[in-house]
């Protein structure tokens, strides 16, 4: 029976897991780069750093270190797809209007739209966001360190869970998630916007002795 190319992907994916797990922190390193790379791997990287964690407690910091390192640098491949060819593919879609208005929103806040996604876990959108990033030419720079920020809290949190209630826990946590994915995604995007908003204010106070404009 032949397989399709989802299913080939799959079964490719599923050799990959089996290989680079056992190789302990580079497994890490190497399923975090293919699965940000438009390679999923079989579960989830926050699965994957939990039964490390859970194994090997004391080296918590260096597989989150990894895991987020290797999930930036390979997150540039769905931002350099963007910026190669994203723009005609959006063009195909919408009209010139909605793509400008698009891009307008997305550069107003485009460290906070590739943060935020990168805080969570699957099954959030991450690729789109990092795919809208190319297309829409943000700079390397802030991608990758919006990026590496929100993946390095999302594993710190899971690890430090794991380690101070366990696995289950973990588990638990993930299947709500999933129920409830449009609840969680909204109020984390509320809190991230309340923060962003409080330090803005707050430079504006100190630096400039001014008021944020609109208060």
């Amino acid at each position: 029976m032949k397989l399709g190319p989802i299913a080939l992907l799959h079964k490719f994916s599923t050799v990959i897991f089996a290989v680079l797990k056992p190789l302990g922190l580079w497994g890490v390193g190497g399923l975090a780069l293919l699965d940000s790379a438009l390679i999923p791997i079989p579960g989830s990287m926050d699965s994957v750093i939990v039964g490390y964690v859970h194994a090997e407690p004391h080296k918590f910091f260096l597989y989150c270190l990894m895991a987020a390192g290797a999930s930036t640098v390979g997150s540039l491949v769905p931002f350099y797809v963007g910026r190669a060819g994203g723009e005609l593919f959006l063009l195909k879609r919408v009209d010139r209007e909605r793509y400008e208005r698009m891009r307008d929103r997305f550069e107003r806040q485009e460290f906070f739209a590739i943060l935020i996604p990168s805080l969570g876990p699957p099954p959030t959108p991450l690729k789109v966001f990092q795919f809208a990033a190319g297309v829409f030419e943000m700079r390397p720079g802030p991608f990758l360190l919006a990026t590496f920020t929100g993946k390095m809290m999302q594993y710190l949190v899971f690890s430090l869970l794991t380690i101070w209630f366990g696995p289950t826990l973990i588990h638990q946590i993930r299947e709500m998630m999933r129920d409830h994915h449009s609840v969680v995604l909204g109020v984390s995007v509320a809190a991230v916007a309340w923060l962003a908003f409080y330090i803005v204010r707050k430079v504006f106070d100190r630096r400039k002795g001014e008021t944020l404009p609109g208060e």
